[in-house]
């Protein structure tokens, strides 16, 4: 009687274990696309980013030599 007691007990734990693994698969999945999104993100940000860079750079060239050096 109290082998099948355990034996439901260790049953019942490892049923648990099973659905929280799956769980964690699936939060893993999610987890990883979120990661592949931000990645995406922050390299079309940082693109973005070289290019204002490279658009301020032109407009300062563009400047007079005078404008940049501070008057005395």
């Amino acid at each position: 009687m109290a082998n099948t007691s355990q034996f439901d007990q260790i049953t019942e734990r490892v049923e648990r274990l099973l659905l929280r693994y799956q769980e964690l698969q699936r939060t893993n999945v999610l987890l990883g696309a979120q990661v592949d999104a931000l990645t995406q993100e922050r390299d079309s940000l940082k693109s973005r980013l070289g290019a204002a860079r490279a658009r301020v750079d032109a407009l300062l060239e563009r400047l007079p030599a005078t404008a940049s050096s501070p008057k005395q």
